[in-house]
């Protein structure tokens, strides 16, 4: 399967896309003709408050946060919300290098940042659907980059929210791993420093890639207690085969590159000239941090610390054997703790 055949409506729709003209972005770049991919469930009601957006994290489309996170009776109930999710710039639905014509697209894709992403859906959320107010935004990893900017960059926007499994800037730990993603595919002779003519070719990079997300993308308790034994696989390497490589075999590799990039970025201090404090201090969002115990990317102290900086947030963990991966929902025990923890924060007056 070769990226265009990945990203289609058959794949990871319904989607819809909101056309926003050419958007200039913060790194100096313009997109001609940016379109965001977004999906919708449950309806606004007249008061037009209960609207809960969720950005996507790396890799990840409206398709899988669907399939994990909404549902009648859980915390993101389209019974009682409207839920907006929206695919992040670069992530293959919304405009993307392996979507954009020449000369834009490929490896001439302009930089994306965090906060472009997050002033594209705001121009969704108030262009499209008049909103002048989010219930909650929520979203993990990348999502939770999005999510803390958003409470920076709009703090009257947002009444509540829950970045999960990510910081809102990114460590120089994270950021060096990120690196060796990236290389894992531009080192495969096939990438061609972005010029092939299929994602198919690049086969051997982006194995690499999934190998590497096995290694830090779940918990050494994960081996340890082989849990991918309950999930069917019979041995690590039935599991790497069989579900992590053909995960991101189908993608496209500047799409990945172009996220990777943004995802290294992650930085809200820089709406306060590198202050972390004073950037989080902004927040008016009632925050809720939720953390995975064992997760190597964004490890529960890292998101600690950032959460004492906010006022009047909290902090809460969850405790699963599948690290940072646990965001796929693989873990019923993940599942049912994420609720509980975005149940309780909705229920709160703001």
């Amino acid at each position: 399967m070769n990226a265009h055949d990945y990203y289609t409506q058959e794949n990871h729709g319904p989607y819809q896309l909101h056309d926003l003209g050419p958007f200039e972005l913060e790194e100096g770049g313009t997109l001609t003709e940016c379109q965001l991919a977004y999906a919708t469930f449950g309806e606004l009601n007249e008061a037009r408050d209960n609207a809960i957006l969720v950005p996507t994290w790396y890799s990840g489309t409206s398709k899988i946060m669907e399939e994990v996170y909404i549902g009648p009776e859980r915390a993101l109930d389209p019974t009682r919300y409207f839920i907006l999710v929206v695919n992040q710039i670069g992530n293959g639905l919304s405009t993307s290098p392996h979507n954009t014509p020449f000369p834009e697209g490929g490896p001439a894709f302009p930089r994306v940042r965090i906060g472009d992403d997050v002033r594209a859906q705001y121009r969704l959320a108030t262009e499209r659907f008049g909103l002048e107010k989010l219930a909650l935004v929520v979203g993990g990893s990348m999502g939770a980059q999005q999510t803390y900017e958003w409470c920076v960059r709009y703090p009257d926007f947002v009444a509540r929210a829950a970045p999960i499994a990510g910081t809102a800037r990114n460590s120089e730990h994270d950021f060096l791993f990120t690196r060796t993603l990236m290389e894992a595919i531009t080192s495969d002779p096939a990438f061609a420093g972005g010029h092939y003519r299929e994602s198919t070719e690049v086969h051997a990079g982006l194995r690499r890639h999934a190998r590497l997300w096995g290694v830090m993308g779940l918990s050494t308790e994960f081996y340890q207690k082989e849990v991918w034994r309950a999930a069917g696989f019979s041995s690590v390497e039935d599991f790497l085969r069989r579900f992590l490589e053909p995960y991101f075999l189908g993608m496209d590799p500047n799409n990945l590159l172009c996220m990777a990039w943004k995802w290294q970025r992650g930085d809200v201090s820089r709406h306060s000239q590198g202050d972390l404090a004073a950037a989080l201090g902004r927040i008016r969002a009632r925050t809720r941090v939720i953390a995975i115990d064992e997760d190597m990317f964004f490890p529960p102290r890292d998101c600690r610390a950032e959460q004492e900086l906010i006022p009047g947030s909290d902090y809460r963990e969850i405790a699963t054997p599948t690290g940072h991966l646990g965001l796929f929902g693989t873990d019923p025990a993940y599942i049912g703790q994420v609720d509980a923890h975005l149940r309780e924060l909705l229920d709160e007056p703001v």
